[in-house]
């Protein structure tokens, strides 16, 4: 069972769950989620399935294979690729936010074995979690409506990296790593579940662009996290929810991993090794 506990000293949430110490890391020929592997035992476009390694209650956690294609990145698998992916977590959302015990939906991706991958194949992850999380709640909390909304805001030009018909791509402000980016819609869009059909292509789209210049800068595949934020599915009022999403490189420069240190960690002040706007524009040349 998991077990949700806090700490009595700082407050932090920490989700126990101990049978997840013994899950696979597979890499190479016996892939569980290509076509024929374990997970996927027929031809697929995208797919979804519950995990058999759950951090939450059965049902709560999900896997979504973006393609069959073992080598494919959002870089790579091709604008109808990339759409189907995006397509899919719209439907994940759906599906588990409709979930009486669920209050909001977590989209994320690990992608590399730096960034914590125990699979190379092209695919992400799905929570389905009880309550509105501390960071997206932090985000949410404040202010009167969508007036209030930072994102609407938009980036300084100088952050901004890419741009898709109404989306956006940019470097925040303050990253805790140098080489992050956030996507969102110029319109105080909620959720996936509100997204019109040319939003959900523009957001692929843009996906592809930014992934591919990481990948560029970076001179091949780089290792990344990946999370999407949107509107709580516990049915109350969040008028500053708007839809976006974070891409943070765990490099700080090609093949050099950016640690989280002592004094970081011990102080909840973060240190950045490198300007925003220099990681802008080297993202917006590559």
């Amino acid at each position: 069972m998991a077990e949700l506990r806090r700490d009595p000293l700082t407050g932090a949430r920490v989700m126990v769950r101990g049978s997840r110490q013994g899950r696979p890391r597979t890499r190479g020929v016996d892939c569980p989620f290509c076509p024929g592997g374990l997970e996927a035992p027929e031809p697929y476009r995208v797919r979804r399935f519950p995990n058999r390694w759950p951090a939450l209650e059965a049902g709560r956690c999900e896997v979504l294979l973006y393609s069959p294609d073992h080598a494919a990145s959002w870089a790579t698998m091709g604008e109808e690729q990339a759409l189907g992916a995006v397509e899919l977590w719209g439907e994940c959302t759906r599906s588990l936010s409709a979930l009486p015990d669920v209050g909001y939906v977590l989209l994320f991706e690990n992608r590399g074995a730096e960034a914590g991958a125990t699979v190379d194949h092209p695919h992400g992850q799905a929570f389905g979690l009880e309550q509105v999380p501390p960071t997206a709640a932090a985000q949410l909390g404040g202010g009167a409506g969508a007036g209030d909304c930072s994102l609407c805001a938009g980036p300084a030009k100088e952050l901004l990296v890419a741009e898709e018909d109404e989306w956006w791509a940019w470097v925040p402000h303050a990253p805790i790593y140098p080489y992050t980016v956030r996507i969102a819609p110029r319109t105080h869009v909620p959720g996936l579940p509100a997204c019109a059909a040319s939003d959900r292509r523009s957001l692929a789209r843009l996906l592809s662009d930014v992934v591919g210049r990481f990948e560029r800068f970076f001179d091949g595949p780089a290792p990344y996290f990946l999370w999407v934020h949107q509107h709580p599915a516990d049915g109350g009022d969040w008028p500053r929810a708007h839809l976006y999403v974070e891409i943070v490189s765990v490099w700080r420069s090609p093949g050099v991993p950016r640690y989280i240190a002592a004094g970081e960690l011990g102080s909840g002040i973060f240190f950045t090794p490198l300007e925003p706007e220099v990681a802008a524009e080297r993202l917006r040349e590559a």
